[in-house]
């Protein structure tokens, strides 16, 4: 156990419906505002939601290389977008590592769904032969760490992981314990997806599983743990943290946000989209958390939820609190994110990392929007509407995944 790294957290990017930085994303987040409005990326006339969070006035040109981006996908592209910003915030200088010990794993849920509905209209329409021959490379998942290696030159591990709306959750986890494990010194991590498209979109809105009363009033749509919330609001985006040893961190004298100390798994083992109602796999995935890292329920200050907005999300989530927090759930601060951001899917929990980093850093914890109306099933402290000034020392990120996967991680403040 003595050769285990510390792992701490030296950079952060986001690019998001609330900036293409992650100083604008915080500000937004601290002060309220939302960045869900009316869908522009494609005609929604005639579906039952016609609102998201959408990234705009996004160039993929200013990231990679302009002919790479044109053979590439939108999740992509934002993958390079959120690994520059972590590149420049944490001061990386690749002529400073060994480029085969810094690594790349970055997750998706969904992965190239725009290259996908646009050659298959090409197929149909114009033969099988006029099919781009970057279709296969644009498409699959692992493409968008492949090409942040390729841009900038990482050899180490570079993998993506796919588990839904725990992708980013789950590639930071795996992420820390190759770092832990003394497999590399430094590794870009988080989420991306692009996939606000027609085809995507009719999905969710078939399921019911997105929010169809508040189309005129986009801001208002995702409300967590609200008693009227009626679904998810999708959105796209990414965020990459960049995670290195203390030993490398120390070396190069670089800034530290906050510590990773513990990340676990679990799968529910129930069906194919709705969470266990009895809420066994994030309980125990929430106890083998605090088991792993040797702290006490009331060590934790915050915690930032998956906090969908949807009905069976919201109260389940509230119940694994309670079972693994029991009285002293009533004491903690809980927000959801994505009341502002929208649900981003595969890189969702990236984003919400960030928001731990940066609660530990300031001393602010994030608030839940558009909580009006109580619901007795979520009876928590959901920071409402407005964000709370409070020392955060311990922050969790959990996130809950279509198919049943489960992954929280856990930041602590630096010493």
């Amino acid at each position: 156990m003595s050769d285990l790294r510390r792992v701490v957290v030296t950079g952060l990017g986001a690019i998001t419906s609330l900036g293409h930085s992650v100083s604008e994303l915080w500000s937004n987040l601290i002060a309220g505002r939302s960045g869900i409005s009316k869908i522009r990326l494609f005609d929604v006339t005639g579906y039952p939601c016609q609102v998201g969070a959408e990234v705009s006035d996004f160039r993929p040109e200013d990231y990679m290389d302009p002919r790479e981006a044109k053979h590439s996908d939108r999740f992509t592209h934002l993958a390079c977008g959120a690994v520059q910003k972590a590149i420049d915030d944490g001061n990386f200088d690749l002529k400073n590592f060994d480029p085969y010990r810094v690594g790349v794993i970055i997750g998706t849920g969904i992965g190239g769904v725009t290259t996908i509905q646009h050659q298959t209209k090409r197929f149909h329409e114009l033969g099988p032969l006029r099919v781009s021959p970057f279709m296969i490379p644009s498409l699959i998942c692992n493409i968008a760490p492949g090409m942040v290696a390729i841009t900038y030159g990482f050899k180490g591990p570079n993998f993506s992981v796919v588990t839904a709306c725990s992708s980013a959750s789950h590639a930071i986890g795996e992420a820390y314990h190759m770092l832990k494990l003394g497999k590399a010194d430094a590794i870009f991590t988080g989420g991306s997806e692009g996939s606000m498209t027609g085809l995507s979109f009719s999905g969710f809105c078939m399921m019911k599983a997105v929010s169809t009363h508040f189309n005129d009033t986009p801001e208002r749509a995702s409300r967590p743990f609200d008693a009227k919330r009626d679904g998810f609001v999708m959105g796209e985006g990414s965020g990459i943290l960049l995670l290195e040893t203390l030993e490398s961190a120390l070396a190069r004298k670089a800034k530290i946000y906050c510590e990773v100390v513990g990340y676990a798994a679990s799968g529910d083992a129930h069906h194919m989209t709705s969470p266990d109602p009895e809420a066994n796999g994030l309980a125990s995935c929430l106890k083998n958390l605090l088991q792993e890292t040797k702290l006490n329920p009331q060590d934790v200050d915050y915690i930032n939820a998956h906090g969908t907005s949807t009905a069976l999300n919201d109260k389940t989530e509230t119940l694994a609190i309670k079972k693994v927090f029991k009285e002293y759930a009533q004491h903690l601060k809980i927000s959801s994110t994505k009341s502002m951001t929208g649900h981003l899917l595969g890189a969702a929990g990236a984003i919400e990392a960030i928001a731990c980093a940066k609660a530990i850093e300031t001393g602010v914890v994030p608030p839940t929007i558009n909580y009006e109306n109580p619901d007795p099933d979520c009876d928590l402290d959901y920071v409402p509407n407005h964000a709370i000034q409070q020392p955060v020392n311990v922050a969790i990120s959990e996130n809950l995944g279509f198919g049943g996967q489960n992954a929280a991680l856990m930041f602590q403040k630096y010493q």
